[in-house]
């Protein structure tokens, strides 16, 4: 598929590794993944007139990785309720509705090249976040406010110098433009993020790639983890990181995936 990587398909989900710069959906000009995707889906199954691709979560134009797409409205529908749901338990699975059965939550960790030496190998934040309508961005508040959200996530450090830090970074929270405005808050800009401060250019995009993706499948009720392989734009970043293989286990270290479902 023009522009799109497969990374995962069968009857009911299919798994995209998305470029940088390529919107997710809504552009009024040129492709999306919903439009490439849908293109895919007409030309390898032979439908004609329009196909079904549910947006279940989104990326930013500017951030690449895995993005997963619903190919049925019975798995929209599931899938749209774990990214949307923020009850969680302590063992990971989303709190049950009356008698309705309990759901993996969707895992996400993201690496990311930040501006600056950051000083804490690891940490865990959370800082409430508001929309800035009127300079179209994300700020973060000092205090709880009737516009605020909480936004949590925690991180590894896996390689630093003077100039910048690579990080591993889950996201607890899915909030708009989340990590690169907790990180633009304390003077660590995403490189290439513009918008939030970075004074150094990135080659594609902005230096944020959503790595890993974990769901639960919407119809076999199994944990399944995704994983996108980093773009070239990143290839002069690599420098001290672990090969592919011993990254993943560095970070199965650091965020363990989730090994059992929930029937």
């Amino acid at each position: 598929m023009s522009d799109l990587e497969i990374l995962f398909e069968d009857n009911h989900l299919l798994v995209v590794n998305k470029p940088a710069g390529l919107p997710t959906m809504g552009s009024e000009s040129g492709p999306t993944v919903h439009s490439l995707a849908a293109q895919y889906i007409k030309q390898s199954c032979g439908k004609p007139g329009r196909v079904f691709v549910g947006i279940v979560s989104r990326l930013d134009a500017m951030t690449s990785g895995v993005l997963v797409l619903a190919r049925t409205s019975k798995a929209a529908s599931r899938l749209t309720a774990q990214f949307a749901s923020k009850a969680l338990k302590a063992d990971g699975t989303q709190k049950p509705k009356g008698k309705k059965r309990p759901v993996a939550a969707p895992r996400k960790i993201y690496l990311t090249v930040v501006q600056g030496r950051l000083d804490a190998e690891a940490d865990h934040w959370s800082d409430q976040i508001r929309k800035d309508e009127a300079a179209h961005r994300m700020r973060l508040s000092p205090n709880v406010r009737p516009d605020t959200q909480t936004a949590e996530l925690r991180y590894q450090v896996l390689t630093k110098n003077q100039a910048n830090t690579t990080l591993a970074v889950e996201l607890l929270t899915g909030r708009k433009h989340q990590i690169r405005t907790q990180l633009a808050d304390r003077d660590h800009p995403v490189l290439g993020d513009r918008k939030y401060g970075s004074k150094t250019k990135f080659k594609v995009g902005i230096a944020l790639h959503s790595w890993r993706l974990q769901i639960e499948h919407p119809t076999k009720h199994v944990p399944m983890w995704f994983e996108a392989p980093l773009p070239p734009s990143w290839s002069s970043f690599l420098n001290g990181m672990p090969a592919p293989s011993k990254l993943s286990q560095q970070v199965d270290h650091y965020f363990p995936p989730t090994q059992t479902g929930t029937e």
